[in-house]
């Protein structure tokens, strides 16, 4: 998957609301659910009504994170 790909998804779906899971270290799953607020060149953020929290596109690409679009 190519970096402009992803980039351009989530640009179309801003201010949608997202899943978001997180692969961390040590099996560890974390689960997100917000609204994608601000797009960056190297990050996007999604707000969650109490925090606003940033992810990388390159983790999508490794596999660290997951997106899901509602």
């Amino acid at each position: 998957m190519n970096i402009n790909l992803i980039k351009e998804k989530i640009e179309q779906n801003i201010n949608r609301p997202v899943e978001i899971t997180v692969y961390g270290m040590r099996n560890k799953i974390n689960f997100y659910e917000g609204i994608i607020k601000n797009i960056y060149p190297n990050i996007f953020t999604i707000y969650d009504n109490i925090n606003e929290k940033s992810f990388s596109y390159r983790d999508i690409i490794t596999g660290d994170i997951k997106i899901k679009f509602k």
